[in-house]
């Protein structure tokens, strides 16, 4: 097997990842911009989404970041909006798309027009998270698309089986629809409650931090691959387990959640590069596949496809948003009231990915009954121009609509303050165990040592106080900048020493490795002090 494609293709995509930071266009749009053109540049290996490759193993990991990354309280605080999306509009999305589709399109079956409605009815969960990072959105909006994006792939799938059954001629019934999705939904939750205890426990017994990362990075696979061999949701089962150890991470210590960090902030970067780019580069494969359908018949079924998508989307946020607080006193005294703009953003943020693509390309070639699948070609057709309409259309404008609609965001100085507040009682309860510790004989320690510790201990209360404080009138710097920039200088000076040394043959290169190692975490250490990190 060649592995140079593939190493190509890390390679191109996280170099245009990283040039795409430096504009004000967010990268996945850059990426996907990048693959369409590519996709028919001479010399460009051939790629090729392939469902089996996509779901077990690109999906898991990415969910698995994105989870991590969520809040479980915010999540729980937002669940009814939450699930009315991930559940209810992508239901939704599959039945009036599908049926829409089928009106507008001759000849094609509603039961292959459902495939297509459940196949760009979820969207995507890297496209959600790296887009919300990107335009900044509010807290409550942000965590409600997040959770949205980490649900509904489950219940795509699901309806997504559902339909290719009817429409293989496998007969499946309403009633063996619904079984198919409860035993997807419970079963993958089931998987993942019963997972997640036993993963964190180990977590936390390993003694090496290599070995606990080397866990970390199995678990989503793990728990997608239990939940599908009994036929139940694998991407449920991730999202449950990670969201526990992402809850619980602090129970972890502290080099294991070092490691990961990194690792995990690394793998999600190459994915998410990765994922984007593929998605541009399937062109050439849709448009060979094409088939019988016109190229200028079929771009015209595309856009009222992609208008679908976008107004039947509005159509059930607005009253998901304001139904249940009409009819609920309890919802309205439970959550937060909204004006027109946030149901707005949810709306328009509703961009599609490349679990839609790899999803349409597992449709298969030939019915039960051996016939062609009815309008295969057009399905993959209307797939990605929906993925490609959403991510520009959709991606490119948002950023602009939520600087129009000048949506509020946190005062900096207000989170500061709750911040340094938060650091003060955490700094008063170790000063306490500190006191409690040093009367103790046995951990008598020579004064200026027990002052290093307090120094410590004082520095770390301060830091965040003199953020609220103004900067430097010379330099412009803040108290916290100083402090970084003058300990990184006399690291540095060390650092050039040890260097010479070895240069010298004075010492060797181990124990240089070893004196150096030690001054990055003295710099690493310096900085969260001074960054709270």
């Amino acid at each position: 097997m060649d592995a140079l494609p593939l190493i190509a293709l890390v390679a191109g995509s996280a170099a245009v990842a990283g040039a795409a930071r430096r504009t004000p266009v967010p990268a996945p749009l850059v990426l996907v911009a990048v693959g369409l053109v590519a996709g028919f540049s001479p010399g460009i290996p051939t790629y090729h989404l392939d469902a089996d490759v996509v779901l077990p193993l690109l999906l898991p990991p990415l969910l698995h970041t994105a989870a991590l990354d969520s809040s479980y309280l915010d999540l729980r605080a937002n669940i009814r909006p939450v699930a009315l999306l991930s559940v209810g509009y992508t239901l939704f999305a599959t039945v009036a798309v599908g049926w829409l589709a089928h009106r507008i399109i001759p000849d094609l079956p509603l039961t292959a027009a459902l495939v297509l409605g459940a196949v760009v009815a979820p969207p995507d969960a890297v496209t959600a998270a790296a887009i919300a990072r990107r335009v900044g959105l509010p807290a409550r909006v942000t965590t409600i698309l997040q959770g949205e994006s980490l649900v509904n792939d489950a219940t795509a799938i699901t309806a997504f089986r559902v339909a290719l059954a009817a429409a293989v001629g496998e007969g499946m019934s309403w009633g063996a629809g619904i079984g198919e999705f409860l035993l997807a939904a419970i079963g993958g939750v089931g998987v993942g409650l019963l997972l997640m205890v036993p993963l964190h426990w180990l977590r936390t017994h390993l003694k090496e931090a290599l070995l606990q990362n080397t866990l970390s990075l199995l678990i989503p696979f793990v728990a997608y691959a239990a939940a599908e061999r009994v036929h139940a949701s694998g991407v449920l089962a991730v999202v449950v387990v990670a969201l526990y150890l992402g809850h619980r991470s602090w129970q972890v210590d502290f080099a294991t959640r070092l490691q990961e960090a990194a690792v995990w902030k690394m793998v999600a970067f190459i994915l998410e590069s990765a994922v984007f780019a593929l998605i541009g580069l399937q062109l050439p494969f849709v448009l060979k596949e094409l088939g019988p359908f016109g190229l200028r018949e079929a771009v015209g079924y595309a856009a009222a496809v992609f208008l679908a998508v976008v107004v039947v989307r509005f159509v059930w946020v607005y009253p998901a948003t304001y139904l249940p607080r009409w009819l609920s006193r309890r919802v309205r005294e439970r959550e937060p009231g909204t004006d027109w703009t946030a149901p707005l953003i949810v709306g328009w943020a509703g961009m599609r990915g490349v679990v839609s693509l790899a999803v349409a390309f597992s449709i298969p070639l030939a019915a039960q009954d051996g016939s062609p699948f009815p309008a295969r070609n057009l399905v993959l057709f209307l797939t990605f121009t929906t993925v490609i309409g959403t991510l520009v259309i959709q991606g490119l404008t948002l950023p602009l609509l939520v600087r129009v609609l000048k949506l509020p965001h946190p005062d900096p100085q207000t989170v500061t303050l709750i911040e340094a507040q938060a650091q003060n009682e955490a700094s008063e309860a170790a000063e306490a165990r500190l006191r409690e510790l040093l009367e103790d004989p046995r951990n008598s320690l020579p004064p200026p040592l027990a002052d290093r510790l307090r120094s410590v201990l004082e520095r770390r209360r301060n830091a965040v106080w003199e953020r609220l404080g103004a900067a430097d009138p010379v330099t412009g710097e803040s108290a916290d900048d100083t402090y970084r920039r003058l300990s990184r200088e006399m690291i540095e000076a060390e650092r050039a020493v040890f260097v010479r040394l070895r240069d010298e043959r004075r010492i060797d290169d181990e124990m240089m490795r070893t004196l150096l190692r030690r001054l990055d975490l003295e710099e690493a250490a310096a900085y969260r002090e001074t960054d709270g990190s």
